[in-house]
């Protein structure tokens, strides 16, 4: 079930339309949020107005006056977006994270929230393995040491994969109590792993005024110091947020000692600097979560959340919209030599770099590849 807050009662008042914003990147909107799928006598039309991500602003918002307001990652929720408008009532991210939602100001405007936590956990796991064996195929008869940072979903799930190749796990995560895979001090991890993943939300440092902070801030998590602590040959691997590492300090790293770094995100997110560019051996246009079942999966949770806080049964299910899927991990693990087949990660690396202009790839190009990215199919476990 989708992670909610501020569950409120908020029956769909009898009405002739229910219009909803809606970010064009989330998978299968017109499926999921039609008559068919949240009327049942409540409205006679359903709306969706589709926009990039980018441009939901608070002119938009206020000149539609939308009941529901669904959106990705790019999309800043907060008073600046909505506080010349009095009609949203329900906020829904087909996203795992939530730091581009401010949630204190949607509790305090009684406005419902869901996020779609866990629904691409097995893609992006799927993305850290493929990025791992495709430099390091040798990995599949010597096992590494894998670090990973930040045990929530995606972390976990990650976790088990490489316990089910027999890989030892060192896990670090100051939220959660030790356990099996949390089981390393932050600098035994650095020092000691052959490959680290991060996968934590962005935070930033505690300060009275600041609620969005968190005792263990990781912006920058990965900076100067730390970089020097970790083995040159230590394969670096970032799906999380861009600013968890320092990329100036990263760079005069990857100059120094030649790592391997695989970044899916930036700092500087959506423009992609050339010349950081060059250095990295994997880079790819943050789409790490993006298969078909992560996708879908995402956009049903919010579905699923938004029925419950208009009180709708739900009739649309993401496995009606399927297609046969003939990819097994079981298949992957006895014949390693189909990873290109399963995921050709080298693909998304090539077509990022190709849309390098005048230094950079531009904030538009960037998207652009999110936008049409063909949507790769989850391992079937």
């Amino acid at each position: 079930m989708p992670t909610t807050i501020n569950a409120s009662t908020a029956t769909a008042v009898a009405s002739k339309k229910l219009t909803m914003v809606a970010d064009s990147n989330i998978a299968s909107l017109d499926e999921f949020f039609n008559v068919q799928t949240l009327s049942q006598d409540k409205y006679q039309t359903v709306n969706i107005v589709k926009v990039a991500g980018r441009d939901i602003n608070a002119q938009l918002i206020a000149e539609l006056q939308p009941e529901v307001l669904l959106i990705r990652s790019v999309t800043q929720v907060n008073h600046q977006l909505l506080d010349d408008n009095q009609s949203v009532r329900f906020v829904g991210s087909a996203t795992i994270g939530t730091d581009h939602v401010d949630q204190d100001y949607l509790i305090k405007h009684n406005i419902t929230f869901a996020n779609a936590a866990g629904s691409s956990k097995h893609s992006v796991a799927q993305y850290v393995l493929t990025a791992i064996l495709t430099l390091r195929p040798e990995y599949w008869q010597q096992p590494p040491t894998l670090g990973i940072i930040g045990l929530g979903n995606i972390g976990s799930i990650l976790a088990q994969y490489a316990a089910d190749l027999g890989w030892q796990v060192l896990g670090y995560d100051p939220l959660l109590p030790a356990s099996k895979i949390n089981n390393a001090s932050f600098e035994q991890l650095v020092s000691q792993s052959d490959v680290i993943s991060l996968h934590v939300p962005l935070t930033e440092k505690k300060t009275h005024d600041n609620l969005d902070s968190s005792d263990y801030p990781t912006r920058y998590l990965i900076n100067k110091t730390v970089l020097a602590a970790m083995p040159s040959e230590t394969l670096l691997i970032n799906s999380a947020r861009g600013p968890v590492i320092d990329n100036a300090a990263l760079k005069i790293d990857i100059e120094k000692t030649g790592r391997q770094v695989v970044l899916d995100v930036f700092e500087h997110e959506p423009q992609v600097s050339e010349q950081l560019l060059s250095k990295l051996t994997i880079a790819t246009p943050h789409i790490a979560g993006y298969t078909l079942e992560g996708k879908l999966r995402g956009t049903q949770m919010v579905y699923e959340a938004l029925c419950e806080a208009f009180v709708v049964t739900p009739t649309q299910a993401m496995q009606q919209l399927l297609p046969v899927n003939m990819y097994l991990w079981s298949e992957l693990k006895a014949y390693p030599d189909r990873l290109m087949k399963f995921y050709d990660i080298m693909q998304d690396d090539k077509e990022l770099r190709a849309a390098v202009s005048d230094g950079q790839v531009s904030g538009a190009d960037f998207d652009q590849l999110r936008r049409d990215y063909h949507l790769r199919r989850e391992w079937q476990n």
